[in-house]
């Protein structure tokens, strides 16, 4: 985690499966982020603070910040919403990079819709601005389809799904409009293939919340299941 908080430990776990697994993008980074950045949002809550404010005077890293600032300004933080809808916000460091991502969302007629997103990105030096721009971009929509979509089901020991049709991703009428902002920075070049993944399914999530006042406990989010 990048915040600074005393006496915090994670331990991971190899569990045995029959059932294979094959690539995955951002591998644990996807699944420890929403984990944390989702719980960090409601410690927030649970405080009285703003879930920017609260994770700013948590971060121990001063690029982290400016990311998280920037993403904030960037994505309107603050300001009102629609009823139904809603902002959240996440932030990731690994991989010799930073990200944040704002999110807003809309729920109508028992339905999701995410209506933007905002990534900031401090991944070093940059050597192509649009190569950064893309993977951002695509790791966005890797990542929203995760999030609203695509699932995996096992059935009597046989995957149900077949091909796309059942296997959903986002398509071009789902999809948000991105906005993909580039801190300058004269650090050393980190990664940034993984880097716009994980910290965007928990953004949808805790937008989620202002606009439903539920939780999300398991993804693909259904509505029905929110607490």
């Amino acid at each position: 985690m990048p915040y600074n908080i005393n006496n915090a430990a994670m331990t991971t776990q190899t569990v045995s499966t029959p059932i294979p697994t094959g690539y995955w993008r951002s591998v644990a980074e996807s699944q420890f982020c929403p984990a944390n950045e989702c719980f960090i949002d409601e410690l927030a809550h649970a405080a009285g603070k703003d879930p920017f404010e609260f994770r700013r005077g948590l971060i121990r890293d001063q690029r982290l910040v400016k990311v998280l600032e920037t993403a904030a300004q960037s994505g309107n933080w603050g300001t009102p919403l629609p009823a139904g809808s809603g902002r959240g916000i996440a932030c990731f460091a690994g991989l010799g990079s930073f990200a944040a991502h704002v999110a807003e969302v809309s729920v109508k007629d028992a339905k999701l819709r995410i209506d933007r997103v905002v990534c900031v990105c401090d991944c070093g030096q940059v050597i192509n601005p649009k190569t950064v721009e893309a993977q951002m971009q695509g790791a966005c929509v890797d990542a929203l389809a995760t999030a609203l979509k695509a699932a995996i089901t096992i059935d009597k020991g046989t995957v149900v799904q077949n091909s796309w049709p059942d296997y959903q991703w986002m398509q071009m009428a789902d999809m948000p409009k991105i906005e993909v902002v580039i801190i300058d920075s004269a650090a050393a070049s980190g990664g940034v293939g993984e880097l716009g993944y994980p910290s965007v399914m928990p953004a949808v999530a805790n937008a989620l919340f202002v606009a439903a006042g539920k939780r999300v406990r398991r993804f693909p989010i259904r509505l029905e299941e929110l607490v």
